[in-house]
């Protein structure tokens, strides 16, 4: 995670089947609370990754996000519990269907697109 995107987020590269994620890691307040705020694009194998303190059920929206997103909600394991569609500029709740460590923000649709649903697994998570 040496690499940096000037934004503040340090950047890990995580493994979905045979797909590879350059994802900016959020993994304090502040990074979590900013999240992808305020961008204007997200390159395609780009994403950002929310990492909890401990496991829970957790819920995004999409308040100041100006790009259409999926999120998947990751358990400890590194397993898909589910996974949410992201209009822009709403206040809607996407909320996990169980307890989780990681949400994994990507474009909309990227997850149905590489054959990647609940039940599936990520690696390289930190």
């Amino acid at each position: 995670m040496a690499e940096s995107t000037g934004m503040n987020f340090p950047v890990t590269t995580l493994k979905a089947g045979k797909h590879l994620i350059r994802a900016e890691v959020a993994s304090t307040e502040a990074q979590r609370e900013q999240g992808l705020m305020f961008r204007r694009e997200l390159p395609k194998n780009n994403g950002m990754l929310f990492v909890f303190d401990r496991p829970a059920r957790s819920c995004m929206w999409m308040k100041n996000t100006a790009l259409p997103l999926s999120v998947a909600f990751i358990d400890a394991n590194g397993t898909i519990l589910n996974i949410e569609k992201m209009e822009p500029f709403t206040l809607d709740s996407h909320c996990s269907k169980g307890w989780i460590r990681y949400a994994l923000e990507m474009n909309k649709n990227w997850f149905a697109k590489n054959g990647i649903k609940a039940g599936s697994k990520i690696s390289g998570l930190p």
